[in-house]
């Protein structure tokens, strides 16, 4: 049975959204099921339902998390994620004293909780350039395969 990965993610530029989307490319190269969705339409008990969880967040002002993350990042608190794959990216901008903090904060909540953290967060400066698209695919594709073997590449 192919694994089943939800990327949940918030974009106010549409950076973060683009990371999505080709993170989502990646993981389904990989040959895993593909969810994903805005923060809006998730609740934090929704994380428990998936084999793998890719979060992003775009970093808000000197280091924040964005407001449409802050209900969903409090309901984390409760739940036992023990074992569950999980990995961070983000949208940023290094002209910020804490350059892609909202990655760091998701890191730290996650791993509280229990998740297996199985990628280091990747943070990119405003929007993917070229090389920058293919290392999100990457990024996707080394998820699942760091997080369930190899399941089954489709070339793209």
């Amino acid at each position: 049975m192919k694994a089943k990965i939800l990327i949940v993610y918030a974009s106010m530029t549409g950076n973060t959204e683009e990371m999505a989307h080709l993170i989502g490319d990646g993981v389904i190269q990989a040959g895993a099921v593909l969810v994903r969705k805005d923060i809006i339409e998730v609740s934090a008990a929704d994380l428990q339902s998936y084999d793998g969880i890719l979060i992003g967040a775009y970093t808000w002002g000197d280091g924040d998390l964005p407001d449409e993350f802050l209900d969903f990042y409090e309901e984390m608190d409760p739940l036992h994620l023990s074992g569950k794959k999980t990995a961070v990216f983000g949208s940023c901008s290094s002209s910020y004293e804490h350059r892609g903090r909202a990655v760091d904060l998701l890191i730290e909540k996650l791993t509280e909780i229990g998740a297996d953290i199985k990628l280091k967060g990747l943070k990119i400066d405003l929007a993917p350039s070229s090389e920058e698209k293919k290392l999100c695919i990457q990024y996707g594709r080394s998820f699942v395969e760091k997080s369930f073997g190899l399941i089954g590449t489709v070339t793209p």
